[in-house]
């Protein structure tokens, strides 16, 4: 009987304190289905997670060890009672567990049904893997920003996991859309159909004029700095939940619109997105697929704040 491996944090602290157990390959129950997951996506909330910050970490903190991952694709093994959805070895992709249950960085996890969606074969179990919590979250700040075609957007971290995605919803709804990255980056964000600025230059929003809404990624002093350059009646949507109360309060003082925004799992929405990606309408990025004993690897590049595009764990390797 093969052993179900999985990623925990005992105790909060540096990306060290991530640890491998054994365990038993769990069943479903009803309305579930049991998933071996061939990738987790990497996210920044599991990293502040297991440094002990945030939401989940506070909820999860007398729950340790907690299996961290909120974004998987797999093969379907077995069905629960009353699981109908999907077929056995159906390929699929979810936003699971979000926020207090995680349990993505695994290989095996027992899924409610509802939390997934089918993969066609035209998609990688990579590309499935990259889009739910990233895609989610982009979607979801757009949406919450009402971009209108011709507007001026602006996207603090535009080659990241978010970003990336961010950026192409953005461009397909028309927007004229700037965003920050790297000079690695530059040609990148380009190519998405952005410009590219150099966050390096701190004056690089300057030149730009009449913005009107800015997508936040990145949080703290960095949105700060970056509101100088709108004007009354633009709006702001900061993602970070941890610097979030900071952002809005100075949006307020300057007469700007701020919001923060806790992304919600919603399996149409991504159904929806991967039917974009199926259509070759937005384009994963991958930066770096990691065996899933190099977590700690991998936890400390998504601390760098300078992954392009996403991070995964190859959960069976």
């Amino acid at each position: 009987m093969p052993s179900n491996a999985k990623i925990v944090i005992s105790q909060f602290g540096a990306p060290e304190q991530l640890e491998i157990l054994d365990s038993d390959i769990p069943s479903p129950q009803e309305g579930e289905v049991l998933v071996k997951v061939s990738y987790a996506g990497v996210n920044p909330i599991d990293v502040k997670t297991r440094a002990g910050l945030g939401w989940a970490a506070q909820h999860n903190k007398n729950n340790l060890p907690w299996t961290p991952g909120y974004d998987i694709s797999g093969v379907v093994l077995k069905q629960g009672e009353g699981s109908r959805k999907f077929n056995l070895n159906d390929m699929v992709t979810g936003f699971i567990g979000f926020p207090l249950r995680g349990g993505g960085y695994s290989q095996y996890v027992c899924v409610p049904e509802s939390e997934l969606a089918l993969v066609p074969e035209d998609i990688s179990l990579k590309a499935a893997a990259a889009i739910p919590l990233a895609g989610q979250t982009a979607a979801q700040a757009l949406e919450k920003a009402q971009i209108q075609s011709g507007e001026t957007v602006v996207i603090l971290a535009g080659a990241g996991g978010v970003g990336h995605i961010a950026v192409q919803i953005a461009v397909a709804a028309k927007t004229k859309v700037y965003a920050t990255c790297s000079a690695d980056n530059l040609e990148y964000v380009n190519s998405l159909g952005a410009t590219g600025l150099d966050y390096a230059n701190t004056d690089c929003l300057k030149e730009i004029g009449h913005i009107d809404v800015l997508i936040d990624l990145v949080g703290g002093d960095t949105a700060i700095q970056a509101m100088k350059h709108l004007h009354p009646g633009s709006r702001v949507i900061t993602v970070p939940t941890i610097t979030a109360s900071s952002v809005c309060e100075h949006a307020s003082q300057m007469g700007i619109i701020g919001m923060g925004i806790l992304v919600e799992p919603d399996v149409t929405q991504l159904e929806e997105l991967v039917k974009l990606i199926s259509a070759g309408m937005i384009k994963v990025e991958i930066e770096q697929v990691l065996n899933y004993q190099d977590v700690v690897t991998a936890h400390k590049k998504i601390e760098t704040g300078r992954a392009r595009g996403k991070i995964l764990l190859n959960m069976q390797s």
